[in-house]
C-alpha cells in the first residue's frame, strides 16, 4: 500500500516489459492562450525536509513502517526555495506550484505561527520577484500530528478545523497567491479502493498506524491514505466546500479550485466496469467541484484499462515507467476531455509527469501529452496550464527517494539542483509560449 497517487500507482498495475529507449521527433507547434500557466510542481512534506510535526514523520519513523526510508533533508526547500525558484524562472516558466504546510502553520491546536506564515509569504513574495504567479495548495496529503492524533479526517469537527486553518493562512497571504487550491487529490483514498489489496499489505498498513497510535499516545491515529474512504470522503467534501469559502470570504478575488487524481479510465471488450469504477473513483467530487470550485485542476499520469472483472494489467509489451505504471501519455488529453464535459470549469493540468531515470523518454512523454493538450485547445476546451510533476527529484513518500519525476536531480548530500534536458526542453517551450 502506497500513500500518493504515483506509488499507488505501481502496485495497481502490474507488471510488463522495460522501458524502451528512444525520443520521438517533437510536433510542430501553435501559440498558446493568452495568460497560460507554464511551470512545474512541488510539495512541502517531499521537497521542504525536516516537517518533524507532520503525520507522516510519524509513520515514517515508527517500526513497523511500510516506508522504504524517511524524508529527513528532502531537498531542503525549506532553506533554499529562492534557489529552487529562480531555477524554474531561469528555465522560462512563469508559474510555480507549491504546497503550505499545515504542520507548520498550527503546530499545535488552535496556535497559529506568524513565523512559518511569514515564511510562506517570504515564498510568494520570491515567486513574484523573478516573475512566476504562485499556485498554492494548502494541503498535499500531510496533517499536523495533533490533528492526525485526535482522529484526522474521521472526526465530525475535522472540516472546521481544516476551514479555520484555511481562514488564517489565507487572511495571512492575502493577495501574493495567483491562485489556490485546497486539497492535493482529495479523492486518493478512492483511488486506493479500486485495486483489491492483499492481506499482507492491508496488515502492514495497519501495523503501521498502529505503530503511530502509540508513538503518539493516541488509539485513534488517522491518516488519509490509510483510512476508511466510506468515513473520510463525506468530510473531506465538506471541508473543501467550507474552505473555499473561508478563502473566498479572506480573499474574494482569489481563484480557488479543486485536484483529484484523474486516470484515464478506458473500458476494455463488453460488459466493461469503466463506468463503475470512474464513479467510485470521482462519486460526489463532481458536485463538489461544480458548487465549490473556480477551476479543476487535471493530475493525470497513465490509463487504467477495465474489463467485466476490473482493472486488467498492461497490453503485452507496454512500456512501463520506473514507478511500475504504463507509460501512456494520451491519458492527459483524455481526462481533460472528460474534466470539461463532465464538470464544466476551467481547467488547469496541475499535475503531469513521469517516473525515469532515461531523461529522454521524459522529454517524449511531454511532447506527447502537450500534443494531447493541443487538440483539445484546438477543440475549444479552456485548458489555462501545464505544471509538470515535479520541479525536482523529490521524496516520493513510501518509496523514498528512488523514483524520480523531477526536472531537477538533486545531489543528496550537497542539495546541488542540476536541470536535466527534459528541463531545458520544457523550459524552451515555455519560454516560446507554444503548444
Amino acid at each position: 500500500m502506497k500513500i500518493s497517487r504515483r506509488g499507488l500507482l505501481a502496485g495497481a498495475v502490474g507488471l510488463g516489459a522495460a522501458p524502451a529507449a528512444g525520443v520521438r521527433a517533437g510536433p510542430s507547434r501553435l501559440p498558446a492562450p493568452r495568460d497560460f500557466l507554464w511551470g512545474a510542481a512541488i510539495s512541502g512534506h517531499q521537497s521542504e525536509g525536516n516537517n518533524t510535526n507532520s503525520d507522516s514523520w510519524v509513520r515514517e519513523n515508527v517500526r513497523p513502517t511500510l516506508f522504504a526510508e524517511r524524508s529527513g533533508d528532502a531537498c531542503d526547500s525549506y532553506h533554499r526555495y529562492r534557489e529552487d525558484i529562480a531555477v524554474a524562472a531561469e528555465l522560462g516558466f512563469n508559474s510555480y506550484r507549491f504546497g503550505i504546510e499545515w504542520s507548520r502553520i498550527e503546530p499545535s491546536e488552535g496556535f497559529y505561527s506568524n513565523a512559518e506564515l511569514d515564511h510562506y509569504a517570504r515564498v510568494l513574495e520570491t515567486c513574484h520577484a523573478y516573475g512566476l504567479k504562485p499556485v498554492v495548495t494548502f494541503n498535499h496529503f500531510t496533517t499536523p500530528i495533533w490533528f492526525a492524533a485526535r482522529g484526522g479526517f474521521e472526526t465530525p469537527d475535522s472540516p472546521d478545523l481544516f476551514a479555520a486553518y484555511c481562514a488564517r493562512a489565507a487572511g495571512h497571504l492575502g493577495g501574493l497567491m495567483h491562485l489556490a487550491t485546497t486539497f492535493n487529490e482529495a479523492n486518493i483514498a478512492l483511488l486506493v479502493e479500486l485495486f483489491p489489496q492483499n492481506e499482507a499489505s492491508r496488515a502492514a498498513g495497519k501495523a503501521m498506524i498502529d505503530a503511530a497510535a502509540r508513538a503518539t499516545g493516541s488509539p485513534g491515529f488517522s491518516s488519509l491514505a490509510f483510512a476508511d474512504p466510506a468515513v473520510t470522503t463525506p468530510l473531506l467534501q465538506a471541508a473543501h466546500r467550507k474552505a473555499y469559502d473561508a478563502i473566498k470570504a479572506a480573499q474574494p478575488n482569489l481563484p480557488v479550485g479543486l485536484t483529484l487524481t484523474t486516470q484515464d479510465i478506458q473500458p476494455v471488450g463488453e460488459n466493461s466496469l469503466a463506468d463503475v469504477y470512474r464513479a467510485r473513483l470521482y462519486g460526489d467530487w463532481i458536485k463538489v467541484a461544480q458548487t465549490h470550485a473556480d477551476f479543476f485542476g487535471v493530475q493525470t499520469y497513465t490509463r487504467f484499462r477495465v474489463g467485466p472483472a476490473g482493472v486488467l494489467p498492461p497490453p503485452p509489451g507496454a512500456e512501463l515507467t520506473d514507478a511500475g505504471y504504463e507509460y501512456y501519455p494520451e491519458a492527459l488529453a483524455n481526462t481533460i476531455r472528460w474534466a470539461h464535459a463532465t464538470i464544466g470549469k476551467p481547467i488547469y493540468v496541475t499535475e503531469n509527469g513521469i517516473a525515469t531515470n532515461d531523461d529522454a523518454r521524459r522529454i517524449a512523454f511531454i511532447d506527447q501529452a502537450l500534443a494531447g493538450v493541443r487538440e483539445c485547445l484546438a477543440d475549444g476546451i479552456p485548458v489555462h496550464a501545464y505544471l509538470h510533476w515535479s520541479l525536482l527529484d523529490n521524496f516520493e513518500w513510501t518509496s523514498g527517494f528512488g523514483k524520480h519525476f523531477g526536472l531537477v536531480a538533486v545531489d543528496r548530500e550537497t542539495f546541488k539542483r542540476t536541470p536535466k534536458p527534459s528541463a531545458r526542453h520544457l523550459g524552451a517551450i515555455a519560454r516560446a509560449s507554444s503548444i
